[in-house]
């Protein structure tokens, strides 16, 4: 018989943590992400768009790893904006003015209502995923460190866990600077995001 129990959120989301940038999931995977300002494709001549694609296909050429591109579109809050004409209404002393002021927080009200003002945000996510060996065993390594008597094989795995750890971060981030100035000669800005701005993205995706 199926259980009623809720599961934890926990338990449905890949990360592990968020560290300088830096997203380890659950596998031991790490990810980086871009986010990429846009361009208005259309209004650029057709010489500056066979460029454009011209220099975004050099981009994916000269990948020798998969990207992730996704677009996240948010309805767009206007509540402060609408916030500061009622300010501004209740220090008007002209009566018109103040109609006026009334009638556009109004008409701007109704027109979101029927028509949500939407604001999209473009990212890319780069990853690194280290090689695992399927069935390695650091036993022997282990019984050999205790014949020595030399440092606990704890201590020893934890040391190299913390040089793995350190090589993958800078294999992402050249990969994460690769990626940075490609997309610099497509004509397109891509700044890494931080830890609050990673956990604000998470937050809004899974809510």
């Amino acid at each position: 018989m199926p259980s009623n129990e809720t599961r934890p959120t926990q338990e449905f989301v890949e990360i592990d943590s968020v560290q300088n940038g830096v997203v380890f999931l659950k596998n031991g995977s790490l990810r980086q992400i871009l986010i990429v300002s846009g361009v208005n494709f259309d209004l650029k001549s057709e010489d500056e768009q066979r460029i454009i694609i011209a220099a975004y296909q050099n981009l994916l050429n000269s990948l020798k790893f998969s990207l992730q591109f996704f677009v996240h579109s948010r309805r767009l809050n206007i509540e402060s904006y609408l916030a500061r004409f009622e300010e501004r209404k209740a220090l008007e002393t002209n009566e018109l003015l103040q109609n006026q002021i009334g009638e556009y927080v109004e008409f701007i009200k109704s027109f979101v209502s029927q028509n949500p003002i939407m604001t999209k945000a473009f990212f890319v996510v780069v990853p690194f995923d280290p090689i695992i060996i399927p069935g390695s065993s650091s036993a022997p390594v282990k019984k050999f460190f205790g014949f020595l008597g030399k440092s606990s094989p704890v201590a020893q795995n934890s040391q190299e866990a913390a040089s793995m750890r350190r090589d993958n971060i800078d294999q992402l981030g050249r990969r994460t600077r690769q990626v940075v100035a490609s997309f610099g000669e497509v004509g397109l800005r891509a700044v890494s995001l931080q830890d609050n701005e990673i956990t604000e993205l998470f937050y809004n995706l899974y809510n």
